[in-house]
């Protein structure tokens, strides 16, 4: 049998692939998201005040004048001065009030955090190749491991300089085995689940937005805080060490007995009985080797695909960082505002899920369909009135439904290329994507600096990207029921190829004797239709 009848034998997502979401898309997660947002809480600016005594030689000075002053002398001063001169509130303590990283020293704020999602840009890029050439769990494990000791340095950091330098390789750790981790899950249960699996990764990455917040509340240091965090994250490891090898990436490299060995080890601990798995060679098997960014560009399908995913990733992020930077702004408790940053997200993935595996809607109309609509959400900005402090109360509600949108939009992209993609160049064109959505990351804290040429122009360029992703999305497959390619091969195989109502039996398809193909157009075996048809399992995720 192939990996698709193997996994119906073994489970698809019975008792031990229901805990591997809960580890991978649950725990994971929760530990993913908070180091991913940890900035927002130990970047932030504690109050403070300072004694100008003896340093402003004219104390009539206005307050333009006083703060460039300020600004200087801190630039100047050692750290004895800033001590003895600059007072912090206790109420929570970050790096900012540790080293003085205020006024004109406050960009430092900034390059570390952008040093983090340089780190996420090199990690998703590179953790895609290596998991697809060495395996997925020995790339996630030894990922996650390099973490859990970066982030631990990070908080016990004796200078800005090394916390920055850490920040970066926690970065890089975070972003690449948190996406081989999502592969890994994927290709742990059936074809069927991806998108139930999917979604709780996206789900749980909200809540623990607001579990770091939670956590910050009650660990005012934020030494405390950074350490504390990696108790959550040691703990997934040490869960992840029994997690079995994709038996998916096993079949794809042609060793047989080690996928089998895989497999039974789910069919055993899902109890099912395990002598049922036997796996054959599939036609299309090109025995070993893994894929490569040369495989992405030098396959006019994979290519034409990854160039949309790219763009359409690319703006997802663009998007969802400057609504957050924009949602953020809101008046009050620091960790009240980034409780709800993450909350927000919640209700679109119970809608997402249900609308991709509906058969009149799919996964290419629930994209678009996301994409389109944060993107008019955002539009909506651009005619409210320009009036003072109307501006603010109605931009709220469209704001946050661009969120909404935009969170459910990223999720379905997740799913969606997964499924593009064979799995042999998986992981790296999730590892492409990934890098383009870094890249919109980055920029979006730039879009909100237009406002000074014209306040709802950042609304403008959310609204007209969103919109313009949405409509590239049609030209796409649909990959809703359809068998997963396994081998580049598989992209010129006509069983691969897009089923129609009309599809024809794998085992009947004979391309030499037409006349036999034409007669038996049209019929499935039972087995085969458990392939194709994937509406029993998806009541199931309803």
């Amino acid at each position: 049998m192939e990996v698709e009848q193997a996994f119906r034998a073994a489970g698809e997502m019975d008792g031990y692939q229901r805990y591997l979401c809960f580890l991978l898309a649950g725990l994971l997660q929760l530990y993913v998201a908070s180091e991913a947002i940890l900035m927002a809480l130990v970047g932030a600016v504690p109050p403070y005040h300072w004694d100008s005594a003896g340093l402003l030689p004219n104390q009539s000075q206005s307050n333009q004048s006083v703060a460039q002053a300020f600004g200087s002398w801190v630039l100047m001063a050692n750290s004895s001065e800033l001590h003895k001169r600059v007072r912090f509130s206790s109420s929570f303590t970050s790096i900012v009030s540790e080293w003085f990283l205020i006024a004109d020293r406050s960009y430092q704020v900034s390059v570390a955090s952008s040093l983090f999602f340089s780190g996420v840009f090199v990690g998703v890029l590179s953790f895609g190749q290596l998991s697809d050439r060495f395996g997925r769990k020995k790339v996630y494990l030894t990922g996650l491991s390099l973490d859990i000791v970066f982030a631990i340095a990070n908080g016990l950091s004796p200078s800005y300089e090394f916390f920055a330098a850490t920040r970066f390789l926690v970065g890089a750790m975070n972003g690449g085995m948190s996406l081989v981790a999502f592969v890994l899950l994927n290709e742990c249960v059936g074809a069927a689940y991806w998108a139930l699996a999917g979604s709780m990764s996206g789900l749980f990455f909200g809540v623990g937005i607001a579990q770091c917040a939670l956590l910050g509340y009650f660990f005012r240091s934020w030494r405390t805080l950074a350490l504390t965090l990696n108790l959550q994250g040691t703990a997934v490891f040490l869960l992840s060490l029994s997690v079995p090898e994709s038996p998916r990436w096993l079949y794809s490299q042609g060793r047989l007995q080690e996928a089998e060995d895989a497999l039974r080890l789910l069919a055993r601990r899902n109890g099912r009985p395990a002598h049922g798995v036997a796996l054959t060679r599939a036609a299309s098997q090109s025995g070993r080797g893994g894929g490569s960014l040369r495989d992405l560009c030098g396959h006019r399908p994979l290519l034409r695909h990854t160039l949309v995913l790219a763009f359409i990733w690319f703006v997802c992020s663009l998007v969802y960082y400057g609504l957050t930077l924009s949602v953020g702004s809101l008046g009050g408790s620091i960790y009240i505002n980034l409780a709800l940053s993450g909350l927000i997200e919640i209700p679109s993935y119970p809608i997402c899920v249900y609308l991709m595996n509906q058969k009149w809607f799919g996964r290419q109309r629930t994209l678009a369909a996301f994409l389109c609509l944060g993107g008019l959400a955002c539009l909506t900005v651009v005619f409210i009135p320009e009036k003072k402090g109307a501006m603010g109360m109605s931009s709220r509600p469209s704001a946050l439904l661009g969120k909404l949108t935009i969170s459910a939009a990223f999720n379905t992209a997740y799913i969606y290329t997964s499924e593009l993609y064979p799995t042999v160049v998986r992981n790296a064109g999730l590892g492409v994507c990934s890098t383009f959505s870094r890249v919109g990351g980055m920029l979006a804290p730039f879009v909100p600096s237009l406002r000074p040429v014209q306040p709802s122009l950042p609304f403008l360029v959310f609204g007209a990207t969103g919109l313009m992703s949405g409509l590239l999305t049609l030209l796409l497959p649909e990959t809703l029921n359809r068998p997963l390619l396994e081998n580049l091969s598989d992209l010129h195989t006509p069983s691969y190829r897009p089923l129609r109502d009309e599809a024809l039996s794998l085992q009947t398809l004979d391309l030499s004797q037409p006349a036999r193909k034409d007669s038996e157009e049209g019929r499935l075996s039972e087995e085969e239709e458990e392939l194709y048809d994937a509406g029993e399992e998806t009541q199931m995720i309803r």
